[in-house]
């Protein structure tokens, strides 16, 4: 623990468990409505609408707020990627989305690979975080999710 942080800043709360539930209630809406864009155009038309839209209330964002720079140096190269890789993913699951795999499968196979992800961006320290070795939890909390993935694609249709 580093000097200053008292055993209480890392209990969540519950605003926290609200803010995620929130997020991930958004990130399915997100995607079916991704999925639908797919249907009636293309996947890269699915891609783009979203970001540009970002973009466009960022960047209105920015204008009428006008923050200060937070540092003067510029991020490292890698953290530009996010764009890319949201780009990706947002055509992967506008795929899967119209697929046997549905809204659910989709969501579920995607929180399996950012859990995987998270678990090796621990173990290896990745984005400048400390390395950490996962605990029997992290390994449990994985499994779980790839069992419920699997019987959510598996036998989750009724028709």
């Amino acid at each position: 623990m580093h000097a200053g942080m008292s055993d209480t800043a890392h209990v969540p709360r519950l605003f926290h468990f609200a803010a995620a539930f929130g997020a991930g209630g958004l990130l399915t809406l997100m995607i079916l409505f991704n999925g639908t864009l797919a249907v009636h155009g293309s996947l890269f038309f699915a891609s783009w609408v979203p970001h540009l839209t970002g973009t466009i209330a960022a960047l209105i964002l920015l204008m009428l707020l006008r923050p200060k720079r937070a540092s003067t140096t510029r991020p490292p190269v890698w953290t530009y990627l996010g764009g890319v890789s949201g780009g990706v993913t947002v055509m992967l699951t506008s795929a899967t989305v119209n697929t046997a795999l549905a809204l659910s499968g989709t969501i579920a196979l995607g929180l399996a690979g950012q859990i995987l992800f998270s678990l090796f961006a621990d173990i290896r320290g990745l984005f400048g975080l400390p390395k950490r070795m996962p605990e029997g939890r992290d390994y449990l909390s994985l499994t779980l999710i790839i069992s419920g993935s699997l019987i959510l694609i598996f036998f989750g249709s009724t028709a």
